[in-house]
């Protein structure tokens, strides 16, 4: 990891450490982000989106290993397309533990994405856990392909932004979501 990566990385981990909301780019669009086992973390992520708290987010975790501190049991699927998985892929896994309670749905699961970016993968192993990924728009508006597309309220109200030159090689349409249950059924929640 170069020097430069790493300084960034350490910032934005010291900011989520502490409670705070970042603004990151990932391997889709730019995203908000705290600690997804903080619940003061995640309301101030509603407040800056302007997002009713009864829609869940998603988090993202550096590999699959860290899946498992989220989730009482893995599908047999979900590993399976985690395996076969060639673009941004969000999973919704039954059974959330570990994470703040408004990360969570009504029904207990959870969205979880292992993201194809290096940035945010080191940004999730060197935090050491889950991180809200939500779009980084008002509630409503389109989601930023890129830097220049983030809404001015809301560069103004996170604690850390992350250098958009880590923003290179994202795809700029959010990831496809599909809901897995235990049984391995499977429901495409957005293609």
């Amino acid at each position: 990891m170069d020097e430069e990566l790493k300084q960034e990385i350490d910032a934005a981990v010291k900011v989520l450490k502490e409670g705070g909301v970042i603004l990151y780019p990932t391997d889709t669009v730019w995203g908000i982000g705290c600690d997804a086992a903080d619940k003061e973390a995640v309301e101030r992520v509603f407040e800056i989106k302007q997002r009713s708290d009864a829609k869940s987010l998603i988090t993202l975790v550096a590999d699959a290993d860290m899946i498992g501190r989220y989730v009482k049991v893995i599908p047999q699927m979900a590993i399976e397309l985690i395996e076969v998985n060639d673009k941004p892929m969000t999973i919704i896994y039954p059974g959330a533990m570990g994470l703040a309670e408004n990360v969570v749905a009504e029904d207990g699961s959870v969205g979880i994405r292992i993201p194809q970016s290096e940035f945010c993968r080191q940004l999730c192993r060197r935090f050491g856990g889950a991180i809200v990924s939500t779009s980084a728009n008002i509630s409503g508006e389109e989601a930023p392909a890129s830097f220049e597309d983030i809404n001015a309220s809301i560069l103004d109200e996170v604690d850390h932004i992350v250098d958009p030159c880590y923003e290179e090689g994202a795809t700029g349409v959010s990831s496809q979501i599909i809901k897995v249950g235990l049984d391995g059924e499977i429901k495409i929640i957005r293609e």
